[in-house]
């Protein structure tokens, strides 16, 4: 008997495509709080939490649009050399498909991204011509993120950075070196980094699309990089493109290719969640705490210790900046302190504008941040 292998429907095609989303894991667990991570929906697409101007949150659609790709990257399992199953949403079903969610209000807006079909610049039509239909078809005013392929032509950069309300091409490692050990196609200075800039000068304060956010992500552990370049380059990323967020994948083992780095020297893939974790610490150190790259801890290796947070870490190593003053302390020298974050720094401020804090509960509810806390203050 011969067996009918018959088309994907619209469904069908989502359902294979949400689900070889996952292997994306950025905000997976960054955060404690369970309403930032990203979750399954109906319908087996992946949603994604965005925090909202008013401090609140909603979710993103999030599917690629093909999972067909001509890239070689070791690391991920939907490149050329894998025998699974294809397909590709056509620009209609995208559209169709996101605005259904969209008006039943079940998500915030469009996050996509795609393998690559054959060459960049064909797949980056494509992707815009999604955004384009959304937005003069269907009037469609609300968010949208666009991934950049690396690669793709510095004229479908700017289209792309036109239509959407914030793109992101991933940086993927700290330098060539790194990513020559994951792919054999990809030139890491014209490919990314050379997009990276054109992307901030296209988003510069006072440019044309200066309300464009642009973010970028790095992979975790697949090229066996050491911590402290990440850091390094994630400063950079900050302090000379800035960016508006850069984010870590930690590297699923086991579906990459044998002959990776990571495959080779790690066993214990909890090592390397737990080193996205830490980098997601220091990441909200730098952006949120006033810390440089300068303060941050790293052990002879290169990489940050698991055991202890960046942040104690620093403080148990400058005893002299202890115990902090907390009646008299600067907002940038309480942010120093292991356990006060930037909401608990503001209400003590608030709070000494009417009178002197005496005792840890005049803080807040007793938590075991605020106990860590008043090892290093004094009232």
């Amino acid at each position: 008997m011969t067996a009918v292998i018959t088309k994907p429907d619209t469904l069908e095609k989502l359902r294979i495509l949400s689900s070889d989303a996952q292997y994306d894991l950025a905000c997976a667990c960054g955060t404690t709080r369970p309403e930032e991570h990203r979750k399954r929906g109906a319908g087996g697409r992946w949603i994604y939490p965005v925090t909202l101007p008013n401090g609140g949150t909603s979710v993103l659609f999030k599917t690629l649009l093909s999972n067909v790709c001509s890239n070689d990257c070791k690391y991920c399992p939907l490149r050329r050399q894998q025998d699974v199953r294809r397909c590709t949403l056509t620009v209609e079903e995208t559209c169709r498909v996101f605005l259904d969610y969209y008006r039943k209000r079940e998500v915030f807006g469009l996050f996509l991204s795609s393998g690559v079909i054959g060459t960049p610049e064909r797949t980056m039509d494509l992707l815009n011509g999604i955004a384009e239909t959304l937005r003069k078809k269907y009037q469609f005013r609300g968010y949208i993120h666009l991934k950049i392929i690396p690669g793709a032509s510095a004229a479908a950069i700017e289209k792309a950075v036109s239509l959407a309300t914030a793109v992101s091409i991933n940086i993927e490692t700290p330098g060539a070196e790194y990513l020559s050990k994951l792919s054999r196609q990809k030139d890491f200075l014209k490919d990314i980094v050379e997009p990276l800039k054109l992307i901030s000068r296209l988003t510069a304060k006072g440019s044309r699309f200066a309300r464009v956010k642009q973010t970028t992500q790095f992979i975790v552990g697949a090229a066996d990089e050491p911590d402290n370049k990440i850091v390094r380059y994630m400063a950079g990323l900050y302090e000379r493109l800035h960016l508006h967020r850069v984010y870590f994948s930690a590297y699923q083992y086991g579906l990459g290719a044998a002959d990776l780095p990571a495959e080779q020297k790690w066993s214990e893939p909890a090592e390397t969640l737990l080193r996205e974790h830490r980098l997601y610490q220091v990441d909200f150190l730098m952006r949120k705490y006033g810390f440089n790259e300068s303060d941050i801890e790293f052990g002879p290796d290169g990489r940050l210790p698991l055991d202890k947070d960046p942040k104690e870490l620093w403080a148990r190593s400058h005893p002299e900046f202890f115990p902090v003053p907390i009646n008299r302390a600067s907002r940038e020298e309480l942010l120093r302190v292991p356990g006060l974050g930037p909401i608990t720094v503001n209400r003590i401020l608030e709070h000494r504008k009417i009178c002197n804090l005496k005792r840890i509960e005049d803080i807040g509810k007793s938590t075991k941040l605020l106990q860590k806390a008043s090892a290093y203050i004094c009232f």
